[in-house]
């Protein structure tokens, strides 16, 4: 039996929990920061990195009286290596690290873009080979899981991720941050037919969303006061999910590849998910969706990486920001 505590401090949510064998969550605690960087508009990195000093140690030991784990009890310590804010994942590798160094148990550490992915292997059977479509505020890929430690990248985005789009089209309508949970708010009681707003004409399984942001701001130009909130924001999601609906579904049947996943804070999104819901009812396809409190960034992800693609480091390794430094 494997008990791992994991730890998430990549952005602005510092979150712990305890994972039993990969698919069993007994905590999962997560303090987050939306509500104070709301005022900026977006994370401010120093201030993420001094939040997530203050609250980690509160959010472990929350993680470990719920889970009722005694600390001597845990298999190993995992943590979220990169990519992310550099000083926010110093934060939660020290303190893993101190874990690690006081209870001699292992240190994992996972890649953050893989551990999403691995959100859905929580309260499931799910095994590879399978498509993921992962969409965050910084990525969007479709990538080809072919076992827990052998995946590659179909396809990315080129220019903004879907969830970065989202944040900066919601500015754009007066919405606010975070722009996703808010555009696919207003969107369900808009008209996403109203506009026609292009998709990103890149080939293969590649996205571009730069071209779609622009078209609604020349939109937004041209029309009077007050703005149909809603019909953009109807019109704008249905284009970008409309793209990495298809795109997802295009490379599971050209591998023959009868499962697909979604992972990221974007898969939350309720028109997308209606989507790939559709394609599982149609049964071709089975579709793999992480609930909800899974999809945005958490530790009981991290803990489940960890226990099926984990890699076991020394005390001197360090965090890296980019995925290039990544194994994905």
């Amino acid at each position: 039996m494997s008990i791992i505590l994991g730890l998430e401090t990549s952005c602005d949510e510092t979150a712990a929990a305890v994972v039993k064998d990969g698919r069993i969550v007994l905590a999962s605690e997560l303090n987050s920061q939306t509500g104070i960087h709301k005022k900026f508009g977006g994370v401010v990195p120093e201030v993420a990195a001094r939040y997530h000093l203050e609250a980690v140690n509160e959010v472990i030991q929350q993680a470990l009286d719920k889970s009722g784990i005694a600390p001597h009890e845990l298999t190993a310590i995992a943590c979220t290596q990169g990519p992310g804010l550099i000083g926010t994942l110093l934060v939660g590798l020290s303190a893993a690290k101190a874990m690690s160094w006081v209870l001699q148990k292992p240190l994992l550490t996972v890649d953050h873009l893989y551990a999403h992915i691995c959100a859905n292997y929580i309260n499931t059977e799910l095994e590879p080979p399978f498509i993921c479509l992962l969409v965050s505020g910084g990525h969007s890929q479709v990538i080809h899981v072919k076992a827990h430690k052998d995946w590659e990248i179909l396809g990315q985005t080129l220019d903004d991720a879907a969830g970065e789009a989202y944040d900066k089209v919601a500015r754009l309508l007066g919405l606010g941050y975070p722009g996703g949970p808010m555009i696919d708010k207003v969107a369900r009681e808009g008209d996403s037919r109203a506009f026609k707003f292009p998709e990103g004409t890149v080939k293969g399984y590649d996205f571009s969303f730069s071209g779609l942001k622009t078209a609604v701001l020349r939109t937004v130009e041209k029309l009077e006061k007050p703005l149909p909130v809603s019909d953009l924001a109807a019109s704008f999601q249905d284009a970008v999910n409309r793209v990495l609906f298809r795109k997802t579904h295009q490379a599971a049947m050209a591998l023959n590849v009868d499962k697909i996943v979604l992972a990221g804070g974007v898969a939350a999104n309720k028109d997308l998910r209606r989507r790939f819901s559709e394609l599982d009812s149609a049964g071709a396809i089975k579709v793999f969706m992480p609930d909800l409190q899974y999809c945005t960034d958490n530790a009981a992800m991290v803990a489940s990486c960890a226990y099926f693609a984990g890699v076991e480091t020394g005390l001197d390794c360090t965090a890296y920001s980019r995925q290039a430094a990544a194994s994905i």
